[in-house]
This record gives C-alpha cells, sequence and structure tokens, in this order.
C-alpha cells in the first residue's frame, strides 16, 4: 500500500511539472524561445489565486478566471517588455537573461506588495483524503486528482488544437519556418505573442491547482520552475506529449527516493537522469535531432 501511495504522489506531483513543462513548450515550439520567468508566473497564479479565493472570497470558478486573465497579461507583457526588446538588438542570450529578470521581479514584488509567509489554501473539492482499500489504504486528496485530470485536458486539447484547427495550423506552420509562414500570410508576431499568453496562463493555472497541495508564498514556483524545465528538456522541448512523459519521470523519482533512500537526495535522481539523457539524446525521448546541412 505505501508503494502505490508514493506511485499516486508521485504522479499528481509529476504532472505540476508536467504542466509547467508545456507552458516552456509552447513558447519554444513557436519562436525558439523559453520563458524562464513561467515559474514565478505559477507563483504570480497560486498568490493571485489564494487572493481572489481566500481572502476576497470569489467562488472557485472566478478565482479561476482571474488567475487566466493575470497569466494571459503577463506573458504578453513578458513578450513585449523582455523578448521582442532582446530580439531586436539580435542577440541570442539577452532574452534568456530578460526572461530571469522578470521572474524575479515577479518574486520579489509578491514578497514586497503581498507577504513572504507561507500560506496554506483551502481546496475547493475538501482537504479530507479518500481512502481506498480501508482505513489503512491509500490516501487520495481530490486536489490531486483535480491537478490530474485537468493537467491532461489542457495538453491534449491544446495539442488537439494544433493539429484540427486553422489557428494550430498557423501555430504549427511558424514553428516549422517563420519566414515561409509569413509569405503565406500568417502573422507570425501574433503567433508568438499568443504563444507567450497561452503558456503564462497555463502557467498561472498551475499554480491554482498546485496551491492547495503546498504552501502558497512568493517562493513557490523557484523549484516548480528549474523542475518543470527539467521536465521539458527530458520530454523534448518541441513535443507536446513529452512534457507528460518528463514531468512524470521526475515526480516519480522524488517520490520513491524520499521513502526508500532520503528526502535530501530525492532531487538527485531527476537530474541525475537529464545529464545523462543530454550526453545520449541531446533533444529529449521524443524531440527531434537538429538536421543540420554542411
Amino acid at each position: 500500500m505505501q508503494t502505490l501511495q508514493l506511485l499516486w504522489s508521485g504522479i499528481a506531483q509529476g504532472m505540476i511539472y508536467a504542466l509547467v513543462a508545456f507552458g516552456y513548450n509552447i513558447t519554444f515550439s513557436t519562436s525558439k524561445i523559453l520563458n524562464f520567468s513561467l515559474g514565478n508566473v505559477l507563483m504570480l497564479g497560486g498568490v493571485t489565486g489564494f487572493v481572489l479565493y481566500m481572502t476576497r472570497g470569489l467562488p472557485y470558478a472566478g478565482a479561476l478566471a482571474g488567475v487566466i486573465a493575470v497569466g494571459a497579461i503577463g506573458g504578453v507583457l513578458v513578450q513585449k517588455l523582455a523578448v521582442e526588446p532582446s530580439l531586436k538588438k539580435k542577440s541570442q542570450h539577452a532574452w534568456i537573461l530578460a526572461t530571469l529578470a522578470i521572474g524575479i521581479v515577479l518574486r520579489n514584488g509578491a514578497e514586497v506588495f503581498w507577504s513572504t509567509d507561507d500560506f496554506k489554501m483551502r481546496s475547493p473539492l475538501g482537504d479530507a483524503p479518500l481512502r481506498i482499500g480501508g482505513p489503512g489504504g491509500i490516501g487520495i486528496y481530490p486536489q490531486e486528482i483535480l491537478v490530474i485530470l485537468v493537467s491532461l485536458g489542457i495538453v491534449f486539447a491544446v495539442e488537439a488544437l494544433k493539429s484540427r484547427t486553422l489557428l494550430g495550423k498557423a501555430v504549427m506552420a511558424v514553428s516549422e519556418d517563420k519566414e515561409t509562414a509569413s509569405l503565406m500570410g500568417i502573422d507570425q508576431r501574433r503567433v508568438i505573442l499568443l504563444s507567450f499568453s497561452l503558456s503564462a496562463a497555463i502557467a498561472a493555472v498551475g499554480g491554482l491547482l498546485v496551491a492547495p497541495i503546498t504552501l502558497v508564498s512568493a517562493t513557490m514556483g523557484t523549484v516548480l520552475g528549474v523542475k518543470a524545465y527539467s521536465a521539458s528538456i527530458i520530454g523534448g522541448l518541441e513535443s507536446g506529449y513529452g512534457t507528460i512523459v518528463g514531468g512524470l519521470i521526475i515526480g516519480l523519482s522524488e517520490s520513491l527516493t524520499a521513502r526508500f533512500v532520503s528526502t535530501g537526495y530525492k532531487d538527485i535522481p531527476g537530474f541525475v537522469f537529464l545529464i545523462v539523457l543530454l550526453l545520449v539524446k541531446p533533444s529529449g525521448l521524443f524531440g527531434k535531432g537538429a538536421i543540420r546541412k554542411l
């Protein structure tokens, strides 16, 4: 029973990593740029949800709408204020520092204007675990079920949108070749802006989902963002479904290591796997290897 409990906890945690990793995937697929502020955008979603739901007393659906709006607007601002100016300077590295700086500003802003403390957020589905297999059976929190269902739903919905809608095909065209897409009449700037807005909204929703499981704080997104980035690399930056596998690998390795080795070493296996994978298959498990013309 303990092993099943660990597996369930690892899956739930891994799906949060996968959801944020999917945000990295969306921006990279259209612009070949990673938004390194996504971890703190997740934090912004958690803080916004806490304020609207716990402090202001809004219903959970209202808090969710507010979180999506804040995340989407935040994504637009990151693209306009950090990424676009960096690209105009034709610098290959300025956007990395710019998005990291935006993330630091978000975290420090939350500490200054909100709080430096940790807060417990109530789950809309209740905080009592569901017991499967009797009193000593597996304890499943309803919020964990919600995390898994919403994360899978978002990934599958966006992937379906890419392949079955006109907007999705425009996104795929920009992903394949920006110049050719522009010649076909696709406004690549709008597509890229949309990708940043969508990825940030998804990360903010991830913050709202994970908030009742962890504690809400200004620093909650720092480690989650790093692990989500690792999950995106493991799965393959251009593979939407690969982010799920990457997230599960990290989540399960943490859970099992914490139980059978030590909680102090729970982060090591996932990063060791990442390093080995980069040496063997740099494009990730489901990524496409780059073809260079000589």
